[in-house]
């Protein structure tokens, strides 16, 4: 996911920011795309903004308290969306019970460029969509952060505050039910496919 020069970066940069302030606002630069994508992924557009900047704020009030040896902030960024996330759960499970209804994914739809493939990619997205409805709010955050956010599991376990094994036990929890929902399609695949 993060190579070891932006590790070390963030990680100095946290450190600096601790006596100059302002230096911290490269971590936004730097990682606030990824993050929003991941919030519109999850919410749609209307509270990304919001959730991406009081991502960042929080992060800032705890910078104090990072764990240095941790390195790439991502991780502890995500974990961080993920909680407040949570507290528009609600507007998650409306957004995906829409998409399942309509097809209309507005990540994605810019970016599908052959009818053929956003026919299919459309079908997918409904059933998917669906399908993480369904799922127990855990097992939701653990997929997604593993599969939209492309975090390795060690990576999730450090964003959920969880051990490997938890986001192990959740990912194939959260895949089976997927694939029993989906007629055993694999759920990785439609994942991949339908929102990149």
């Amino acid at each position: 996911m993060g190579n070891d020069s932006r590790t070390a970066d963030d990680t100095m940069v946290i450190a600096q920011s601790r006596q100059d302030p302002e230096r911290f606002a490269v971590l936004f630069t730097r990682h606030a795309p990824a993050i929003k994508r991941y919030v519109i992924r999850r919410l749609g557009e209307d509270p990304a903004e919001d959730i991406v900047a009081e991502t960042f704020i929080t992060a800032f009030e705890r910078r104090e308290s990072y764990d240095m040896a941790r390195g790439d902030a991502l991780p502890w960024l995500y974990g961080i969306a993920t909680n407040l996330i949570g507290r528009h759960r609600r507007r998650e499970v409306t957004l995906y019970r829409a998409l399942s209804r309509t097809g209309a994914d507005s990540v994605t739809e810019p970016f599908t460029d052959q009818v053929d493939q956003r026919v299919a990619a459309t079908a997918l997205r409904r059933r998917l969509a669906a399908a993480l409805a369904a799922l127990p709010r855990a097992h939701r955050d653990t997929l997604l952060l593993v599969t939209w956010a492309e975090l390795t599991y060690e990576q999730a376990a450090e964003a959920l505050d969880v051990p490997v094994g938890t986001v192990r036990s959740r990912v194939n929890r959260a895949r089976g039910k997927l694939r029993r929902a989906l007629g055993d399609v694999d759920p990785t695949a439609i994942t991949e496919e339908t929102h990149r």
